[in-house]
């Protein structure tokens, strides 16, 4: 397969750049299936930034039932928790067997 020179056009700031046929050759490498969108430049400043706004989802805590934000989209069926459940819940699970609350053993009547 030959890979000739392609000019594309930056999402971000709208400027024309060109796909080497070297970089194609990577990408096929790579079995990467899309071209790239945006131009060196906008690619590093996009990197440097940190990539994004992350979004916040509002919704309810599943062990208090207190509104609360969270930095994904919950997905259903799966309990959400407040920072200061998640972070109880966190704790709990750190402590050793010994010093979580006792276990009642079933006695023989």
């Amino acid at each position: 397969m030959e890979f000739v020179d392609k000019t594309l056009k930056c999402v971000d700031c709208g400027n024309e750049f060109i796909f080497t046929a070297g970089e194609q050759l990577f990408f096929h490498d790579k079995q990467f299936k899309n071209d790239p969108k945006r131009c060196k430049q906008c690619k590093s400043k996009r990197s440097r930034s940190g990539g994004g706004v992350r979004s916040e989802t509002r919704t309810t805590c599943s062990e208090c039932g207190k509104e609360t934000t969270v930095p994904f989209k919950p997905t259903q069926g799966r309990p959400v928790l407040c920072r200061q459940c998640f972070q109880a819940k966190g704790s709990a699970a750190a402590q050793p067997s010994s010093a979580r609350a006792p276990q009642t053993q079933p006695t023989d009547s």
